[in-house]
């Protein structure tokens, strides 16, 4: 199955966009499911149709989803869904809201990764387009599997048995429910499920992530970051879509002053996804909405070009060796060195970049080397690993 994630700053139209994709690949004859990840869905409004929680025929070849960690927790995980409402009961909230707010942090992506795994296992449709919610959120949905392996990993063993002999004695002090064994036994067949997302996700012959992005400085400077970022986890950027772009001829002078802007910003985009398609999409004279209006939008950004195609492939992450050493290689476009922390535990290797970290398993033949240095060039961090005698020598030759 091939499954094309959308992402981009909120307002660039990448609903649009993902559903004109959607459109033009049922248009070929590919059974196509497009599903929204975001709370806030418009995807029922790009189509002028009202969409439910579950799997919405469109057209021919065309189904439309839009998840909802509510429905989904109160269908699927139903011990968590109650106890979360009953914790918000106890702190004197109505019993109707206390239901609709009990979403766990993190439900909305959970939700959204376990339909993105249903629908690639099952292999009852060719093509799975994924319009998900702005930038920030996407970069959570993302990781969220890192996250899930490392708390179920470090963190869930001994957070379990701490509460059952905890547990005894804190509740009557409280006056809240606290989690039982149940509820971790449930939370934790809940991220167990989760296994194997990783590996689909970060499968560039099966899934490429689309950056859509307005020539605007906030938008393209969070276009790059998001770029940065999707390099880092593993993810391969396969295309930057330009949404909006003014026509050539204007001769209003407020219009004329937004078109050297966009000249300017374009320039940038150009120069910053170099190596990656570009395609741009013009400012239509109506409203892009309606399968009419999806259709002329897709054939104006892939022309006669198949949309599912993989426009772009690349390796994010690779082990090359130099000599004695090894040497390992992550994409991160336009992150500067002094941005860039790295740590090492247990045979870990710890990449922070900003607000956020990759834990990487170190191969048996790194995780016996020591770091010996790390630098960045050409958008790519390079860890240098060396072994241990030799940067001992080293070391004892200086002196």
């Amino acid at each position: 199955m091939r499954v094309i994630l959308f992402t981009g700053k909120g307002g660039v139209g990448k609903t649009s966009v993902a559903a004109a994709t959607a459109v033009q690949c049922a248009r070929a004859g590919y059974r196509t499911v497009i599903m929204s990840t975001d709370p806030a869905h418009s995807l029922g409004d790009s189509f002028d149709i009202e969409l439910g929680h579950d799997l919405t025929p469109i057209s021919d070849h065309l189904w439309a989803h839009e998840v909802s960690s509510l429905h989904e927790m109160q269908r699927h995980w139903v011990k968590l869904h109650e106890y979360a409402a009953e914790v918000f009961a106890t702190q004197g909230l109505d019993e109707v809201v206390a239901d609709e707010v009990a979403n766990p942090p993190g439900m909305d992506e959970i939700a959204s990764l376990m339909w993105i795994k249903h629908y690639a296992q099952r292999s009852e449709h060719d093509v799975l387009i994924v319009d998900c919610a702005p930038t920030g959120e996407t970069l959570q949905l993302l990781t969220f599997p890192d996250a899930a392996k490392w708390w179920l990993d470090k963190i869930f063993p001994w957070q379990r048995r701490a509460m059952r002999v905890a547990r005894p004695v804190l509740q009557p002090m409280i006056g809240m429910p606290l989690p039982s064994d149940e509820i971790y036994a449930s939370l934790k067949d809940l991220l167990l499920d989760l296994g194997g997302m990783r590996d689909l996700l970060t499968d560039a012959s099966m899934t490429t992530v689309r950056i859509v992005l307005n020539l605007e400085k906030m938008v393209v400077k969070e276009a790059k970051r998001a770029y940065t970022y999707l390099s880092l986890f593993g993810y391969v950027t396969d295309a930057v879509i330009v949404n909006r772009l003014l026509p050539g001829e204007l001769h209003d002078e407020l219009f004329q002053k937004w078109q050297e802007i966009h000249k300017r910003y374009q320039v940038e985009v150009e120069q910053s996804f170099a190596g990656i398609p570009i395609f741009n999409v013009p400012l239509f004279d109506r409203e892009v909405v309606g399968e009419k209006m999806l259709l002329r939008m897709a054939r104006e950004t892939y022309g006669e070009r198949d949309p599912s195609e993989h426009f772009a492939t690349s390796n994010p992450q690779r082990i090359d060796k130099d000599g004695t050493d090894y040497v390992l290689t992550l994409k991160v476009p336009f992150a500067d060195r002094s941005a860039v922390e790295l740590s090492r535990h247990n045979g870990e290797l710890y990449v922070t970049l900003g607000n956020y970290r990759r834990e990487i398993s170190l191969p048996r033949v790194l995780a016996q080397r020591d770091t010996t240095s790390a630098t960045v060039s050409d958008g790519e961090l390079r860890v240098r690993f060396a072994r241990r005698e030799q940067k001992a020598t080293t070391q004892e030759k200086k002196k």
